[in-house]
């Protein structure tokens, strides 16, 4: 299954060393075992078109085996690590799951 996740920080976030902190945060959640890959960044530079939206400021990509092996980095310590630190830094989140 794939997990997204896309991020709008808040204006006074929008600083390099806060960028720097968040981009830590998301290269730790790779860290969770239950992870099978993926990737995080900011939007490509690919052309403007009607259908993409690039108002995002990061967007985080990962596969999982299983939803069950998604299931539980939901509830990995880790995880929660990233939510407690940066939820007050973030305007909007959404998140979309494919399986």
């Amino acid at each position: 299954m794939e997990h997204h996740v896309y991020f709008w920080l808040k204006e006074e976030r929008k600083n390099t060393a806060d960028r720097d902190l968040f981009e830590k945060g998301l290269a730790d959640l790779y860290n969770i075992k239950e992870v099978a890959g993926g990737i995080w960044g900011q939007s490509a530079e690919t052309p403007e078109r009607p259908v993409t939206d690039k108002s995002f400021d990061y967007a985080l990509s990962m596969s999982f085996e299983t939803i069950d092996d998604h299931n539980v980095y939901q509830q990995d310590p880790e995880h929660d690590v990233f939510v407690d630190a940066f939820k007050d830094w973030w305007e909007k989140v959404l998140v979309m799951d494919v399986g």
